[in-house]
């Protein structure tokens, strides 16, 4: 049998099987890319970016370009192979078979692609079929071929063209590909029909995706263009997942310096890749980011079980060898290991074995890949404590650490925290609940002081509305620890009032409003007291968050009183345009309201608490690396990375003085 490098030079028509159309993408477009909404639309471009990754993968690639044009038109090219173009044993192209049929990719058998991002290959034919317009470029053999299609249909056969022809239809910026011994270059833009909120792709999120592949791929470079800005980004990280761990700390203190364990595990029909890397902080919040087949596991799955089992007996054994157990009734768990923890693991398996829980691939279920991980790790981990005694007495020390806070607070959170408490306790003095049972139909309004909430109380629809008023600013928790948060009065009343737990009992299901309302004071003490909210909830109760449950209430700045009609105004320029357009006359009585207090009852109903009416922000986590990398610089104890943000964001900044 030929050796699989061989194999995976040897990518042809013979390679590419073929399943069924299209139709079935268009009809149910969630099945293939989990939704229509900005998440989805930009799985479309991850698709043919991972098309790219895989030739990287498998040694034939050496760059990735992407374009963001103008005209919502977006570029992907690579150097390596090109798709095969040559005809199909069915008698069609097999580039017109891949971009028109689904599972016909290269990658469904395992002798064309050794790892492989786009499961089951639907990648680029799903893309196809949701876009109005797609352009694939190949070239191999030194000669190019074209194929254009519309809503997923051919245009004509696929035909060769001449290089000065394509030069003129791609953007400069990707010409170099064009030099190269082969390449493939795909070209496509949204359909609006599919995506109606919007088919404009985020620069700041494909630039994510591409400095993320490019950790995971060493010595691969990646060249991103915005035409609308004339911004680039150029990204080749030499060390890998060891230069993604550094990154996830930049912002903090690391312990230690970063531990790789890495390399192939088998049981004998199996073969699997595995990277780790890890650094202890002195944080108290834990970051893992794990990916399979460059596909970021948000949910994590099998590979991620099998690092916290070996990191886990790992420490366990390094501990009670090294003494650290004596005189500890129950040593330490799980949580405890994972305060300060930053890792990132990466499994790399064969496209025709992977498993995941859905086609939109968030949690990986091959059960191989925990033993593959457990074994790479714990064998190269247990070196490594053994041989650095110094490090390894670090990390120790930080995890007994959190396990005796963890024994020491069990007292004060065990109030809050275990199973059951919450039925007996009753719910705070300071909540004005609603009478509405169903949490789906009920909203809780976190107010600033006792002041507004007095008129929220009154202002409210008392049917499905709840008002907890807050006594000023709550404690910082981005460096807190579950007890003191649990034995700060307001976090504790808040904690109760909305019926979930916190902590290792947390239970989303037991919420009791599915609208979390954060309101205050349009100036910079409720400005203050929001981001201290948010990074309760970001940090505490993540939950919330990602089910989509918390909101920020958007208050008037103005009221504007004429002779016959009120209006009211939430920004400076709403308030001139008003002044211009509603309020010709001159006669204007203007109001800038400091505080929700200053507003009585009707009129906080009226412009902030009625559904009709109102205005909400959805908090939501787009991009969860930079998230955490915001709430550690703005709310965390090192003085440096906050001043250099204020210094770089001081003129967009909006002072109430």
């Amino acid at each position: 049998m030929p050796k699989t490098s061989q194999l995976l030079q040897n990518y042809t028509a013979a390679q590419i099987k073929v399943l069924e159309g299209l139709e079935p993408v268009r009809k149910r477009p969630g099945m293939f890319i989990g939704s229509t909404d900005s998440k989805g639309l930009h799985h479309l471009i991850t698709e043919i970016v991972d098309n790219s990754v895989d030739e990287a993968i498998g040694g034939f690639a050496q760059n990735i370009w992407g374009v963001l044009h103008t005209n919502s038109v977006v570029t992907v090219a690579d150097d390596g192979r090109g798709i095969p173009v040559e005809k199909h044993k069915s008698g069609v192209s097999a580039l017109e078979i891949a971009m028109t049929k689904l599972h016909a990719g290269g990658k469904f058998e395992e002798i064309a692609y050794q790892a492989s991002g786009g499961l089951h290959g639907v990648g680029a034919s799903a893309v196809n079929a949701l876009s109005s317009h797609m352009k694939v470029v190949v070239k191999r053999d030194k000669k190019f071929s074209i194929q254009e299609y519309v809503i997923g249909k051919p245009q004509y056969k696929v035909k060769q063209i001449p290089q000065d022809k394509i030069k003129a239809q791609l953007p400069s910026f990707v010409h170099p590909v064009l030099d190269a011994q082969s390449a493939t270059v795909t070209q496509f833009v949204a359909d609006k029909k599919i995506f109606k909120e919007s088919n404009r792709f985020s620069f700041r999120k494909v630039q994510h995706l591409l400095r993320e592949r490019a950790y995971l791929v060493r010595k691969l470079f990646f060249h991103l263009l915005d035409e609308e800005t004339g911004q680039e980004k150029h990204f080749f990280f030499e060390g890998g997942i060891l230069s993604l761990v550094v990154h996830l700390n930049k912002d903090k203190k690391p312990l230690h310096p970063p531990i790789y364990c890495g390399g192939e595990w088998s049981d004998g029909t199996i073969k699997i890749g595995v990277e780790t890397a890890l650094q202890y902080n002195n944080s108290f919040n834990e970051n893992i980011e794990s990916f399979a087949n460059v596909i970021n596991t948000t949910d994590g799955g099998a590979h991620l079980t099998g690092f916290r089992m070996a990191l886990s007996k790992s420490l366990k054994d390094y501990a009670t060898k090294a003494g650290f157990l004596k005189g500890e009734k129950n040593g330490f768990t799980g949580d405890d290991l994972k305060e300060g923890l930053t890792a990132v693991v990466f499994v790399k398996m064969p496209a025709n074995e992977i498993q995941f829980e859905s086609q939109t691939k968030t949690k990986l279920n091959n059960s191989e890949a925990q033993s593959a991980v457990y074994s790479v790790v714990k064998e190269q981990l247990d070196e490594y404590l053994e041989e650095h005694p110094a490090e390894a007495r670090h990390i120790a020390e930080k995890v007994m650490l959190a396990a005796r806070a963890r024994l020491a607070a069990r007292a004060a959170k065990d109030a809050v925290i275990r199973k059951g408490a919450l039925e007996g306790l009753t719910l705070p003095g300071k909540l004005a609940d609603c009478q509405e049972s169903d949490p789906a139909l009920s909203e809780l309004f976190i107010v600033e002081g006792d002041s507004a909430g007095g008129s929220a109380k009154q202002g409210r629809d008392r049917k499905f509305q709840a008002i907890l008023p807050l006594g000023g600013k709550i404690l910082n928790t981005e460096r807190a620890r579950l007890d003191k948060i649990v034995e700060f009065a307001e976090l504790k009343d808040l904690i109760v009032a909305m019926g979930m737990g916190i902590g290792e009992t947390m239970n989303a299901d037991k919420l009791r409003y599915h609208r979390i309302i954060i309101m205050t004071d349009a100036d910079v003490d409720g400005e203050h007291i929001t981001t201290l909210l948010l990074t309760f909830f970001y940090r505490h109760m993540n939950q919330v968050i990602e089910k989509g449950h918390l909101y920020i209430a958007l208050p008037p700045l103005y009221k504007i009183q004429g002779k016959k009609q009120v209006s009211y105004a939430y920004t400076d320029q709403e308030k001139d345009e008003l002044v211009k357009t509603q309020f010709k006359d001159g006669s204007v009585d203007l109001q800038r309201y400091k505080g929700l207090g200053e507003m009585n009852p009707t009129q906080l109903w009226e412009t902030t608490m009625n559904p009709k009416t109102r205005t909400l922000k959805q908090v939501a986590i787009e991009d969860a690396v930079r998230a955490d990398h915001v709430f550690t610089t703005l709310m965390g104890e090192e003085v440096p990375p906050r001043r250099r943000f204020i210094q770089t964001h001081a003129k967009l900044a909006t002072l109430d003085i």
